[in-house]
Formats: C-alpha cells, structure tokens, sequence
C-alpha cells in the first residue's frame, strides 16, 4: 500500500537509485506515477507492504518499506528491480552505473565519473566541503539526515590529506 513518503517511520528501509542524468519533468512525473502503481500492489508473500516512493533532484529515486508491518522478500525486492529496470528501458536511462559519483554544488548535482575524481579535485572542482551523496543509507532517518554529507567524510577523505 502506498504511504506518503513523510507519513513512512524513521526507521523504514529505503533503496536508493541514481539515474545517470537528470529526469525530464514528463519523465519524472512518469517515474513517479510507475513507481506509485508500483507501491500500491508491492507484497512479500501475498502480504501487502507499507511502503513510498519519491524522486529528488529529478535523479534519485527512493522506495521506502515500513518494516514494522511486514518485511521484504527477496521475491519482493526483486519486483522492486524489476520497477527500476522498467523505468531504464521506458525513459532510456540507466539507475545501476556505480561508476558515476553524485555532487551537490550550489543547487545542483553533478555527476563525475569515478576515473575523473582525483583530476577533478586537483582542479578544485570537487572540495573536501562539496556535497556528495550516499546512497546507501538504510533507513528514512539516514536518508533524512546523512545522506548528503561533505566528501572529507566519505570515502574520498583519502584525495583531500
């Protein structure tokens, strides 16, 4: 069943998925209806699941499960694939290249690809306070609180000694 992503608890899981570009606006309000369509039948064992859906930045998407009231199978978080890899092939893009690194820097994000990262903080592009994302935060709390964080604290505190 479908919840408001700001009705779901705390401590709801999330799956974060990160479009290699930024979502049209018909894209998005399409990916967004999908995966809303998507929530409203999402089960694990014949038991309908508690869970939301949104799109930030027009590139991220989050699903959330309310745990508390049943858990994800793997059958089920298969379907959620299953959704994303619907979404890739209808609008063209791709939610699975790890390779490509999201940054915040004055509203926007970009995207650099992880060969060019230690080029591109050499040049002052990226800094230690630029904001990168983490997209494997576990749960809505973390995604609320410390899923964009400066890149000193991440793992690519290892470019900025």
């Amino acid at each position: 069943m479908f919840i408001p992503f700001e009705k779901m608890p705390k401590n709801g899981r999330v799956w974060i998925y990160q479009a290699n570009r930024e979502l049209s606006l018909k894209e998005s309000a399409f990916a967004i209806q999908e995966s809303e369509s998507f929530c409203e039948q999402w089960a694990a064992h014949g038991h309908q699941l508690n869970c939301s859906c949104q799109l930030t930045h027009n590139r991220f998407l989050v699903l959330a499960v309310d745990e508390s009231i049943e858990l994800p199978s793997g059958c089920s978080i298969d379907s959620s694939v299953h959704l994303v890899r619907h979404l890739e092939k209808s609008l063209g893009i791709d939610f699975f290249d790890r390779t490509n690194i999201p940054f915040l820097k004055d509203g926007d994000v970009f995207i650099e690809p992880l060969p060019d990262i230690r080029t591109k903080i050499q040049q002052g592009t990226i800094t230690s306070e630029t904001l990168t994302f983490n997209n494997l935060v576990p749960t809505i709390s973390a995604f609320e609180n410390s899923w964009m964080v400066p890149a000193k604290d991440t793992w690519l505190k290892k470019y900025f000694s």
